[in-house]
């Protein structure tokens, strides 16, 4: 086998994929063989969790190592909040890989920048509503080859910008021509140590938008259904306006048959990226990572989308593998969005800034080893009420919402919801017992038993220390 001093580094993540939804864990019935045999060479985290459950916002962490409350992307970047991005300041996993002399390439989706409407009515690179081109420059961070846009959800008709403000329109899904475009990036930089980024929106809403071919892999497929799914007066609660969706059994079996056939796409085309490597005799040199930035309820507690404290919504997938240097098999110990970015670069025996707020499970991946962590979530208000109180107010209404803290057994939840007549309530479950976390013990006082007031105690102590404005 070839050793490079330096290794290359593989990060791929899709948007709002769960970590059910992966055949290896033998939970959701979604089709995975790229992914279930890279499970078997890999080291799985079955406990790694976002930091915080929305798209900008984990992103944000994963890639500074940093909270929502110190990076300021608490909720995302949208139109009517301009100061809510990414800042040229913030020390991000590709500066250091930068400084180090990577060549680096980011594939994808970005999401954090403010959209560019809120500078321009009519910007001349054609972004509209949450979307944005981000020009080179110090707002790319480090990144050499940039094929990117902001927000844009026309999985099959995707757009991009490379280096000016022309955009690129696109007649492919978006994951297939991304893959397409890591792989000429890989076939180019194989002789040079390169870091690529990828970030596939997909199995991202909305679920239509999928190639027929996955869906007709799942033709003739009666799912189970979860115990805590119900199909009624179902709402997405990020939402100021919440209509209430109803679905027939049939209907719910098509929103499943759809999400599955786009994670089933992600793993063809994972697998495509694997080949690659191979054929280019560097899969062996490669730090490979695979994960997502948050989950997707799918109808679990009466609730669509992301950004609240149900494993289905913070539970993601994280995989990694380097050669036969790391432990393979699954571990319990819990991962958090913003223990990623200090755990890689140690694993590439680069600094870690001191601005880096996680921690770093570098002996974890190398010796099996038993750490304790705990993953700190917070959400903040959702996308409407956040705008509303930020014209109101000219503040950013970051008091309310909830704040949880995830132990290998335990969640733990304070919850203040979004507006100051919600009042305060306290849930604790046990994630053994009830993986579905349908009974929560609700807590009157958290100083009632030794496990709230352990759990509390860490929450107030991370709010003291990252001067968070949530009032416990």
């Amino acid at each position: 086998m070839r050793i490079m001093k330096k290794p290359n580094l593989l990060f791929v993540f899709a948007d709002q994929w769960r970590r059910d939804a992966m055949g290896f864990m033998e939970k959701d019935e979604v089709i995975t063989p790229n992914i279930d045999n890279f499970s078997k060479e890999a080291l799985s985290f079955d406990n790694a969790m976002s930091a915080c459950p929305l798209c900008s916002p984990n992103r944000a962490t994963m890639f500074t190592g940093t909270y929502p409350v110190t990076n300021g992307v608490w909720t995302n970047c949208k139109t009517g909040l301009k100061d809510v991005e990414l800042k040229e300041t913030d020390i991000t996993l590709m500066d250091v890989l930068k400084e180090d002399g990577y060549k680096i390439g980011y594939i994808g989706k970005w999401h954090l920048d403010s959209p560019e409407v809120n500078f321009s009515e009519e910007p001349i690179s054609g972004a509209r509503n949450w979307d944005a081109y981000t020009a080179p420059g110090k707002r790319r961070h480090g990144v050499d080859f940039w094929y990117s846009y902001g927000a844009y959800d026309h999985h099959l008709k995707p757009h991009y910008w490379h280096n000016d403000e022309k955009m690129i329109n696109i007649d492919q899904w978006s994951v297939e021509h991304e893959t397409d475009k890591a792989i000429k990036f890989i076939n180019e930089n194989k002789n040079e140590p390169f870091s690529l980024i990828i970030s596939w929106n997909p199995p991202h809403t909305p679920l239509d938008l999928v190639p027929q071919k996955y869906v007709d892999m799942y033709a003739g497929k009666k799912f189970k259904v979860n115990p805590n799914v119900l199909l009624t007066e179902v709402t997405d609660h990020t939402l100021s306006v919440n209509p209430r969706l109803n679905f027939t059994d049939e209907e719910y079996q098509e929103v499943m048959r759809k999400y599955f056939a786009a994670v089933t796409g992600v793993d063809e085309n994972f697998g495509r990226l694997l080949q690659n490597l191979k054929d280019n005799g560097i899969y062996d040199d490669t730090i490979i990572v695979l994960t997502a930035d948050h989950g997707e309820m799918l109808c679990a507690h009466r609730l669509w989308s992301k950004h609240v404290w149900f494993e289905e919504s913070t539970g993601i997938p994280f995989l990694i593998k380097y050669g036969d240097r790391f432990i393979k098999g699954r571990t319990d110990n819990v991962l958090n969005g913003v223990d990623i970015m200090p755990t890689i670069l140690s694993l590439m025996n680069l600094p870690i800034p001191e601005t880096v707020e996680g921690i770093d499970l570098k002996e974890v991946i190398l010796n099996g080893d038993q750490i304790e962590n705990y993953a700190i979530m917070s959400g903040y208000p959702g996308q409407m009420r956040a705008i509303e109180e930020f014209e109101r107010n000219g503040k950013e209404n970051v008091a309310y919402g909830w704040r949880a803290i995830r132990t290998k057994q335990y969640t733990y939840v304070v919850n203040k919801g979004y507006t100051m007549d919600h009042g305060t309530e306290r849930l604790l479950y046990d994630n053994l017992k009830d993986p579905y976390q349908m009974n929560p013990l609700k807590v009157e006082d958290y100083r009632e038993n030794e496990v709230t007031e352990l759990l509390e105690g860490k929450l107030r102590e991370w709010g003291q220390k990252y001067k968070d404005k949530f009032e416990f």
